[in-house]
């Protein structure tokens, strides 16, 4: 075998072996850790995530955010926002708007449920598009915040695991582990699994962990605090963390509408490049 056929072969047993490291990676599937404290009996696990599956803010709803952007390096900044919700027959949809002049998307409508999907408008573009799998990790506004974080698709995956209660930041929460279906595998094969945790209390995410490879979290999102407001408890604070590089992104909410009519049409997806300016007409009771 002459010098060139070997290296050829050299490159190709290389490639394969590199195939055959990302196919095991992908096949990573952390072992759940049950809880020695709490009842971790499954059927009691699925009764408590349909439960939450139905849970949300009574009629629609209308937030005022910023995102503080605290880098582990450099100086930090802030973006500010709207997010429009409601509830339809898949589950809880949202459209989130940003100020003209952000980076990347200026809009985005964010279905969860069952049969989760994210659409956008290209800045370029007259049409709404469907967003994929892996365009769902992409930073929004130069944040750690993504569509992803935004539709928290993990709370409707089916092959999820309960592992009983565990206490979080001094309260006792339910602990879930639920694994990716195949397209978000395919798309983003370095995510092995979402631990997610619910008060057992309120019923309300306080903490979400998106495992990677080595069973460990690469983000971790944190509720801080709840407000109640308009006779309804509100998420008021959430910290995004890349465990990676350790860069932060606090998402807060700076003031609320809630119990609205909105008009559907602002939920439609054909829509989304034309739905009217909605603040405006809008009352905000503003938090400090």
């Amino acid at each position: 075998m002459n010098a060139r056929r070997a290296g050829r072969y050299t490159v190709l047993g290389l490639a394969f072996f590199f195939a055959l490291t990302a196919q095991a990676q992908s096949r990573v599937r952390p072992e759940p850790q049950y809880s020695f404290t709490g009842n971790a009996d499954p059927v009691e696990g699925r009764r408590l995530l349909a439960e939450f599956r139905k849970l949300g803010l009574a009629g629609d709803y209308a937030l005022e955010f910023t995102l503080r952007v605290m880098p582990r390096r450099g100086d930090e900044r802030s973006v500010s926002g709207r997010l429009y919700g409601t509830r339809n027959a898949q589950g809880p949809i949202s459209l989130v708007e940003f100020p003209p002049g952000t980076a990347g998307a200026r809009r985005l409508l964010v279905q969860n449920g069952p049969h989760s999907a994210v659409w956008t408008v290209p800045q370029d573009g007259a049409d709404a598009v469907g967003v994929g799998a892996a365009q769902l990790f992409a930073p929004l506004a130069g944040t750690e915040l993504t569509a992803f974080d935004l539709q928290m698709p993990f709370v409707f995956w089916d092959d999820c695991v309960f592992e009983g209660v565990v206490s979080v930041r001094g309260r006792p929460a339910h602990r879930f582990l639920a694994y990716p279906p195949a397209d978000i595998a395919a798309a983003r094969p370095g995510l092995t699994g979402v631990r997610f945790y619910l008060d057992t209390q309120f019923s309300a995410l306080v903490q979400a962990e998106e495992l990677g490879a080595d069973r460990q979290p690469v983000k971790t999102i944190s509720v801080l605090d709840l407000k109640r407001t308009q006779d309804q408890w509100i998420v008021r604070t959430i910290d995004l963390r890349n465990e990676v590089t350790r860069d932060k992104t606090r998402f807060r909410i700076t003031g609320a509408a809630l119990n609205l009519a909105l008009p559907p049409i602002v939920f439609a997806p054909a829509h989304l490049p034309v739905t009217p300016e909605l603040g405006a007409g809008l009352k905000f009771e503003e938090f400090q």
